[in-house]
């Protein structure tokens, strides 16, 4: 049994959240910190904690993720413009909520790489 998150206190209305779109699978939120004019975070209701503990039976619960992310540029009007969804595992890849969770960003042209390094090698 995972650890009790913020995400999972998000979910059981603990804490409040800007809340965007909810079903029984998937939960997606406004971004307290936006790094877009549209920055959202879609997390599924059944906690995993990294993708590195993603397994065969997530499969259609993390394939939904993206499904809300489509649905959601879709309603917001700017699936054809573009939009960048991101998934960070473990502290080097940013992750700070164990809690899988796609990060969806929008609203704005994004460059590539999305951001430097923290450490210069």
């Amino acid at each position: 049994m995972s650890e009790e998150t913020i995400f999972s206190k998000i979910i059981n209305r603990e804490i409040p959240a800007d809340i965007v779109y909810e079903d029984e699978h998937a939960l997606a939120f406004k971004d307290i910190n936006p790094q877009a004019p549209f920055h959202v975070l879609i997390i599924p209701k059944t906690p995993i904690a990294t993708i590195n503990d993603i397994t065969d039976e997530h499969a259609a619960t993390v394939g939904h993720l993206y499904v809300v992310a489509a649905k959601l540029a879709k309603e917001q009007g700017f699936a054809d413009e573009g939009y960048r969804v991101v998934m960070n595992c473990n502290d080097h890849g940013g992750q700070t909520v164990y809690h899988i969770h796609l990060h969806m960003l929008a609203g704005k042209e994004m460059g590539w790489p999305p951001y430097q390094d923290k450490k210069k090698v």
